[in-house]
Formats: C-alpha cells, structure tokens, sequence
C-alpha cells in the first residue's frame, strides 16, 4: 500500500470532520432528503390539530382548511431533522475528537474502547451510529478494508511526518468506516437504510411519524413501516454463516407486525371511545410507545430464541473456552433476556422523551401554546436526538461481554480450574446486540 495513499486516508480522518460541519449548508440540503419524508407524513396531524382548534373558535370550515394548509411547517421540520441529525452527528464527532489522542494500539480484533465501562460501552455505539458514515463512497470504504488488512506494513513504514500513534488511531478510524457499511461476513455492502448509522436518518422520522401521528389509520401505518424497517435491518444484517433461515426471520417479522397492529389498535380504539375528539387526540402520542415495545421485544426474542436451544460458548477472562464442545443454555437465556430488555428501555427515550418534555417543560410548552404549527419540528428534533443518544445508551446498559457465576451455570461447567490450578468463580460469554 503507498504512503500517498496511508496519507489521504489520514488526512481524510483528520479533516472529514472539519469539513461536514463548516459546510452547513451541504449538510442540510444533503439531510433533508433524510427528513423530507416524515414531515409530509406529519402533516396531515400538524393540520387536524390546527383545524381542530380554528374550529373550535367557531371558524367557517373552509377558512379553517385554508389556513391550516397555509400554516403546515415544511421547510421548518425538515430543517428540524437536518438539527436533529447534525446533533447525533456532532455528539459523535465530540466522542472521536476527545478520544483521538488516547487510541489505544490498534487490533482488529481488539476493542478501542473498555468494554466493561458504560462510557466505553456508549463510545463504541455512539461512533457506530454516527450518521457522517454514510457519507462515505464506497471506494473510500474499500480503501479503508484496505487499509485495515494491510496493517502490520502500515505500522511498520509509517508515512512521512506521521506518528505511530496517529497510525493507530488513522487504523482505528479505517476499521470504523469500513465495518459501518460492509458486511462482515460476505464483504458486501449494506444499504444505506439498513445500516447501524443509518437508524437515525432513516428510522427516525419513521418514529417521528408514530408520535405525531393522531389517527388510527396513520399510526396502523407507521407501526407497520417501522417494524417492516426493522425487519429488514435484521436481514442484511445476520450472521451469514449461522442456521438461522429466512423462515425464523419471517415469522419473527410477521409476529412483530401483528403484535404493534393489535396493541395500537386497541389502545387506540379504547381512547377514542372513552374520551372526546380532542383529548383523544392529544392521547394518540402516547399510543406508539407500547405498541413499539411490545414489537421490538417480541422482534428481538423471535430472533435470538434459537441460541437458548442450542446454548452459547463460555469462556474466562482471557477469551479462552473453558469448556470446548459445551455450550450454555443458562447463559445463552440471560443474554436473550438483557437484549430483549435493552430494546424493550430503548423505546422509552424514542417515543416519551419528546411528549413529556413538550409537556412539561415551561418554555417548550409556551413555544407550542403561542405557535401551534412548531409542535411537528419541535417533535422532529427531540425525537431524532433522543434516538440517536438513546440508541448507544440502552445498548451500553448491559455489558456485551457479560459475566455469569460458576454456581448457577450447567453441572459440566461446575469444578472446571484455570492455568493457576484454581477452580473458576466467574465464565463470560458474548450476549450479543
């Protein structure tokens, strides 16, 4: 590989940064295509409710639908999930840029984070789900595969007025643009949609539209758009070399979409009977969150049930399987369960943050009195940015490398002593995301 080349893609790691966010005005026009979609979809809600209130002060119908149609905030919610964006974006580039200088030695096997911190933990998620990664071409992310297999020459003839620590680091940032958007397994590219930075650009405004949405048709409808989403997040993303077969991925999508239909359904059909046309409506933002988690928690068990059947390698501290040929069913169970969970407490900030801040905090609350049209951005942004930190954070809760005691694993696993001669106190396993 030629030093030229080592250069430019350090350069372009240095520089990548500076250069998204002084270009503003790129960035926007680039993410609104990102955010063009929910805000039509929101519309018709932004419009009911204003049409709701012209007539309530007793405005003639077509006055009403005149002016709600004049008053729907296009450019303003796409220009909120432009800010929305660039702020997961800029969350992430703070991470990078505070931890450049400490980049441990590079391993591609290795983790540049500490894994068993939650701030290693959220780090290592948040630059995964930065949004910047898609603005990568795919010669950039082939160069940077590149880059990352050929690193032992890299290490060893290190360009011209570059350091070894700025290498690792250099190496850090390949590994990180090339596994965003390649798949591990066949090499192949991902879709933009369906890849871990492209949740909050593209699975966003999808949640946004569920928030805001105050029919039951429109909410029917984005619960079945975010489930079908996340179905096919999990296709282009599994573990090609495993057993698990496009049937176990169909029925996990087909239970996920009936059970998010049913409980909107029916939450929605029990507020609409038992309030009047504008509580309920107000009530409606509150009906996508137990719909979502009902689904993605079903999603996710479907999915990862089949390793509690077959049970997962336990190994010590040192990353050695303690027990070749075994596996454990007790430990594949938790891991199931603290994943199921993690997905089930992501849904909290995505679909409650936004309502409970906009009803509660005074000057939000105020903001959206005085002008009813800015409740769709406002929307549009704080979902978008609770999405974006709310995603690293859940999955940060539990350990991905998680410990199990001796005492409660299988009988084959009990007694088993390490290198020293002493008997084990604790296995590990990989709980998987």
């Amino acid at each position: 590989m030629s030093v030229r080349f080592v250069s430019k893609v350090a350069n372009l790691v240095k520089n990548t940064n500076a250069k998204l966010f002084n270009n503003a005005s790129a960035t926007a026009v680039r993410s609104k295509s990102a955010g063009a979609n929910p805000s039509k979809v929101t519309l018709e809600s932004a419009a009911t409710s204003k049409s709701t209130s012209s007539a309530s002060a007793s405005a003639s119908a077509s006055s009403s639908s005149s002016s709600s149609s004049s008053s729907v905030p296009i450019l303003q919610t796409a220009f909120a999930a432009t800010a929305g964006i660039s702020t997961v974006a800029l969350a992430a580039f703070t991470v990078e840029s505070a931890t450049a200088s400490s980049a441990p030695k590079f391993e591609p096997s290795g983790e540049r984070f500490d894994q068993s911190t939650f701030l290693g933990r959220f780090s290592k998620m948040i630059l995964a789900c930065d949004p910047r990664l898609l603005t990568y071409s795919e010669e950039a992310t082939r160069q940077s595969k590149a880059m990352v297999e050929d690193y032992k020459n890299l290490l060893l003839n290190l360009p011209e007025n570059m350091t070894e620590q700025e290498m690792h680091h250099a190496l850090w940032e390949a590994q990180r643009i090339s596994s965003a958007t390649l798949h591990p397994d066949t090499g192949e590219i991902i879709p933009a949609p369906f890849r871990m930075s492209g949740y909050v650009p593209f699975n966003g405004p999808i949640c946004v539209s569920m928030v805001a949405s105050t029919s039951t048709p429109a909410l029917l409808f984005w619960a079945w758009v975010n489930q079908s989403q996340n179905a096919l997040v999990n296709y282009y993303n599994r573990n090609a070399t495993s057993e698990m077969s496009n049937k176990t991925l169909m029925i996990s999508y087909g239970t996920a979409v009936t059970s998010a239909l049913v409980v909107a359904f029916g939450l929605a059909t029990l507020i609409q009977k038992k309030f009047d046309a504008t509580k309920a409506k107000q009530m409606m933002k509150w009906v996508a969150f137990p719909s979502a988690v009902v689904a993605s928690s079903i999603n996710c068990y479907i999915v990862r049930s089949p390793e509690i059947d077959t049970g997962i390698p336990l190994v010590n501290s040192d990353g050695e399987n303690v027990a070749p040929g075994h596996t454990s069913k007790v430990a594949a169970r938790n891991g199931v369960n603290s994943t199921t969970a993690s997905r089930a407490i992501l849904q909290m900030p995505v679909y409650c943050l936004a309502p409970i801040l906009m009803g509660t905090v005074p000057l939000l609350k105020n903001m959206v009195k005085r002008n009813p049209a800015i409740a769709v951005p406002m929307t549009t942004y704080l979902v978008l940015v609770s999405f974006g930190l709310g995603l690293p954070s859940t999955v940060a809760i539990f350990p991905q490398m998680s410990e199990i005691d001796v005492k409660d694993c299988e009988e084959e696993f009990q007694g088993l002593t390490g290198k020293d001669g002493l008997p084990y106190q604790k296995y590990y396993y990989n709980k998987g995301l």
